[in-house]
């Protein structure tokens, strides 16, 4: 993950302040991922203040959403599977609507029901490959329609005992988006949101030009696929090089495909772009599990959401609308 935020920074903050502007940056560890957030400003202290208000309200979440937080409202709905009703707050049953939303649109691919396989396989933990009646036990009780959300009483019910949310295929992308809503709150009008994979970029430079992000290419080190300009945009990358462990020459990765129960094979990465970072979080992690052909046909039936696809191969798909706009340098 520091080495993409690295990468980013590199193009996307590469410019000379100007009309009494200059470009102001900060970077914290948070949701179990280096962050980094770079704001334009006449005045150091707003875009301090602005930006420190916007890593508290990034902390806010993880609080609300960490698994690895055990009195966050996910670890208490998990705590309570198959046994009782969470009330939880409004915020959080809106995210988890809208998620099981991008599981129907991705065929299962996203799904925020797959807790059970990703403790099996404990990728962040340095890796752990489960043996096949584990696999299956896991994936009797992985279905996201077994979720039971009630809006009006602001309630989550997992309806089976073991089952475990997992928001992260979505909370970082959310977590930016809402440090963007912060940082605008508190005056800045341009600047740029990395969290891990999900780039926010709105406004633009001091320059006067977008915010320029380098596209990570999945088995080259420090090297492009190439160059995309962004304004009012967020861009995600999901890809099987972020987080994995190798065992006997094979490597694993932490996108579950919650069909086979194992990390997804057909994709080495899927570069997702669209208005909000929540949709193209989601959206890079269920189309990396579809697989370049379905996930393809999604995105160009998507509405202002364009993608470039990596499949296991190496062969690259790039959407119609987005062709024109990926530079080499």
């Amino acid at each position: 993950m520091k080495k993409l935020l690295i990468i980013i920074s590199l193009i996307a903050f590469s410019t000379s302040a100007e009309a009494g502007e200059g470009i102001f940056r900060k970077s914290k560890t948070l949701m179990g991922t280096e962050m980094e957030i770079t704001v334009v400003s006449a005045d150091e202290k707003t875009a301090h203040k602005a930006i420190d208000a916007a890593f508290s309200e990034i902390r806010r979440i993880e609080e609300m959403m960490s698994t690895y937080i055990s009195e966050s409202q996910i670890s208490k709905i998990n705590s309570a599977a198959g046994k009782k009703i969470v009330k939880v707050d409004e915020e959080l049953i809106r995210l988890i609507k809208r998620a099981i939303e991008y599981s129907e649109m991705t065929e299962g691919g996203f799904n925020i029901a797959v807790g059970p396989l990703i403790k099996l396989w404990k990728v962040k933990e340095g890796g752990n490959i489960p043996v096949s009646e584990e696999i299956k036990k896991a994936k009797e009780i992985i279905n996201y329609k077994d979720i039971a959300v009630d809006e009006k009483k602001s309630t989550v019910f997992l309806r089976t005992k073991g089952m475990a949310i997992d928001m992260g295929g979505i909370a970082k992308g959310y977590a930016s988006d809402r440090a963007e809503i912060v940082l605008k709150k508190n005056g800045i009008v341009s600047g740029i949101v990395a969290v891990a994979g999900d780039i926010n970029a709105f406004g633009k430079k001091a320059d006067g030009n977008k915010w320029r992000v380098g596209i990570q290419h999945p088995r080259k080190k420090d090297a492009f696929l190439g160059i995309i300009e962004l304004e009012d945009e967020a861009v995600s990358t999901s890809g099987d090089y972020e987080r994995f462990f190798i065992k006997d020459g094979k490597r694993y990765h932490h996108i579950i495909d919650t069909k086979t129960g194992e990390p997804a094979g057909k994709c080495q990465s899927v570069t997702i772009v669209a208005k909000e970072a929540t949709a193209t979080d989601a959206l890079s992690t269920g189309i990396f599990v579809m697989g370049p052909e379905k996930g393809m046909e999604l995105i160009e039936r998507l509405p202002d959401v364009e993608g470039i696809i990596i499949d296991a191969k190496g062969n690259i798909a790039v959407s119609s609308g987005l062709k024109n706009r990926i530079k080499d340098k």
